[in-house]
């Protein structure tokens, strides 16, 4: 557990590692010199803060640009390749003096052509890039230059090329995926956001983390823990205070490992909040709470917290609730690291890697917007819980409220059951035991509720329930509405696809994952990249990438509410093909396809990354390729992998009316390149 809490502190600034820049535009032109000599010309456009190196650098320093072409029997190389004038200075991220290139580059290499045909003359250039706190990988991008030798029709006839490629260095990186100017005007578009704009964006993400399965746990829990005390109004109001601005503290903290850490893998955010022990340990949690909240036992804070440092002082309550704020965070991360992913990609951009200065202390511009992003969350969250905290001392002061809120906190504990086995659900379903199939979830939903009900009732009594035999007319009624709910889910038992439960979207497993309904509703899926890119090429139709995972609540919401729409189902049916990749699938690879990749961190060293599981190599092409690392993430593209539209997720997604638009403009894309 100290491991996924170390990773859970240290989680906040994975995002920034997933945003993938691309400063430099290459082109290439041919120079007519005489009837047999040429220069062929590259040009580097480089972006403002970026510097690309010299061919002449230290070689303890960064890689040099080097160019290698393919030697053919039609041309020959004049001497090396000429450079413009570098500018050598002080490079803060290799700490020696270097001689690099901003804003442009050019080079030049003399060539002489032996035959009178055109020579197509081919060669790849390597590079390095770099700005004042991060560099970017290595990478490398393949040349081709026309050569025709000077005629009356080819006088003025300086064509030039610039072309994109699959880089082999990192099969991780689609090269020929450009995020900033896809095909089609469509989709979820990138803007950089005001530092205002991002802190009232984390706000709303606190509120839309309110209604996630793994914070709404924490409400009777909050409730339970703060009615003992609640007899002295001021001090109950003052500890409610002091919950939520310890919860608005620890949110805003978890921002503090980026800056002091900035080589953190981007997969630890999947490990934590799909690890299927850490679900597991959260399922035994909730149901040692519901079992506390039916009144069998009290859960306590150790008696030497509770004593007093000094007069009139109390410590342990302090400390107290100060476990109950830290308690939200880790064990609400399942849901709300997603929400958080989702929105720190939403405030990060190339610009946040320039370095601003506050008070004093010089830190990069993305730590400030992931502490206004965090601050905005943590006050959104804090709040509603500041409220559920002083909860109890309006139930003290409503007559004979002392029943009334056993009854509550029994019902409570009901829900606690049902919320914790969704978290057992999330590791069957990560580990593909095969345990909790869709119908199993219903039964167990079922079994919970039916004991509810008959709770209500009068039927089952626990411990500190009142002893009167008369029950009210509001305990009748709910229980006749959770009787109602029990009929809801009981289709669900029996595997009767017909029946809608779009209430509990994101609830269950999927459809699919079912001892009778075993079919994906969806037709030409594949599991697998290199399978669904191969049978795409052959039928020619374009690609809907979906990267998903087995607990991620949001994609089962799309694929039970979205995908089910007549018009969705019949756009991804007959016109495209879907290629869901599960991030989080726990699957070994085979050992010949296990491997070691170096990835570039932001302080400019290079980290080792492990490909070990099938999930991670789809958890690594997303967040390499797609600078995002949020489920669920769709990605329209062509089967030559050019991205037709703008990547959108569960936000844009989720409107069924929306997603029609994104598929159609996806394929009016696809047929204005002639495909």
């Amino acid at each position: 557990m100290k491991k996924y809490f170390f990773l859970l502190l240290s989680v906040i600034a994975l995002n920034t590692f997933s945003q993938i820049e691309d400063p430099v535009d290459w082109s290439f032109s041919v120079e007519h010199i005489s009837n047999q000599s040429f220069n062929l010309i590259i040009e580097a456009e480089i972006e403002e803060g970026w510097n690309v190196y010299s061919q002449y650098v230290n070689p303890d320093g960064p890689v040099p640009t080097s160019f290698y072409f393919v030697e053919t029997e039609e041309y020959e190389l004049i001497d090396g390749v000429e450079e413009s004038n570098s500018k050598t200075k002080y490079d803060p991220v290799f700490q020696m003096d270097l001689s690099s290139f901003q804003d442009k580059a050019i080079f030049k290499q003399k060539i002489k052509i032996l035959n009178d045909t055109t020579s197509v003359i081919r060669g790849e250039l390597e590079f390095m890039v770099c700005n004042a706190t991060m560099c970017l990988p290595p990478d490398y991008v393949d040349m081709i230059f026309e050569v025709k030798k000077k005629t009356e029709n080819s006088l003025k006839d300086n064509s030039s090329s610039l072309l994109t490629f699959k880089s082999d260095s990192n099969k991780y990186i689609i090269s020929s995926i450009d995020l900033n100017n896809p095909i089609g005007d469509c989709g979820q578009k990138k803007s950089e956001k005001s530092l205002w704009g991002i802190f009232f964006l984390g706000i709303i993400g606190g509120f839309i983390a309110l209604l996630t399965p793994c914070v709404f746990p924490m409400i009777p829990l909050t409730v339970s823990f703060f009615t003992k005390g609640s007899e002295d109004k001021r001090k109950a109001i003052y500890n409610a205070a002091i919950y939520g601005l310890f919860i608005f503290l620890t949110y805003t903290l978890l921002s503090l490992p980026f800056h002091l850490m900035p080589n953190i893998n981007p997969e630890v955010f999947n490990q934590i909040s799909t690890n299927p022990w850490l679900n597991i340990g959260f399922f035994l949690i909730f149901i040692v709470f519901a079992i506390s909240f039916f009144g069998y036992f009290e859960i306590t804070l150790p008696s030497s917290w509770s004593n007093s440092a000094g007069s009139g002082s109390n410590i342990g309550g302090v400390l107290g609730i100060f476990f109950m704020a830290l308690t939200l965070a880790i064990v609400s991360f399942s849901c709300t690291g997603p929400i958080l992913g989702s929105l720190l990609a939403g405030t990060l951009s190339s610009a946040t890697a320039d370095l601003i200065n506050i008070f004093g202390f010089s830190t990069a511009l993305v730590a400030v917007k992931l502490s206004l992003a965090m601050a905005g969350f943590g006050l959104a969250l804090g709040l509603p819980f500041a409220l559920f905290a002083a909860f109890p001392t309006w139930l003290k002061s409503l007559p004979k409220s002392g029943g009334w809120l056993n009854t509550v906190k029994v019902i409570l504990g009901f829900i606690e059951i049902a919320l914790a086995i969704k978290f057992l659900s999330n590791a069957d379903l990560v580990e593909q035991w095969g345990v909790i199939r869709r119908e199993v979830f219903f039964a167990l939903w079922v079994l919970t509720f039916l004991a509810l009900a008959l709770y209500m009732f009068g039927l089952i009594k626990f411990p500190h329930d009142s002893q009167t035999k008369k029950i009210s007319f509001t305990s009748i009624s709910f229980g006749a509405a959770v009787v109602a709910f029990v009929i809801y889910l009981f289709p669900g038992v029996i595997g009767k696809d017909w029946w809608s439960h779009k209430l509990l979207s994101g609830f269950p497993p999927p459809k699919y994952y079912s001892y009778i309904n075993y079919e994906h509703q969806i037709q030409n899926i594949f599991h697998d990249y290199e399978e669904g890119l191969l049978y795409a090429q052959q039928v020619n139709k374009p690609i809907m990438i979906d990267f998903t995972g087995w607990a991620c609540v949001n994609c089962r919401k799309i694929e039970d509410d979205v995908w089910v729409e007549k018009r969705v189902k019949t756009l991804l049916n007959n016109d495209y093909v879907v290629i869901s990749l599960y991030v989080d699938e726990k699957t070994d690879l085979a050992e010949d396809e296990k491997e070691v990749i170096d990835i570039i961190t932001r302080d400019g060293k290079v980290k080792k990354k492990k490909i070990k599981r099938i999930g991670d190599k789809w958890s690594t092409l997303q967040s390499l390729t797609f600078a995002n690392n949020t489920q669920p993430l769709h990605v329209l593209m062509t089967p030559d992998e050019q991205l037709l539209a703008n990547p959108v997720g569960y936000s844009y997604a989720r409107n069924a009316n929306n997603y029609v638009e994104y598929l159609e403009c996806g394929i009016n894309a696809f047929h204005t390149i002639g495909k």
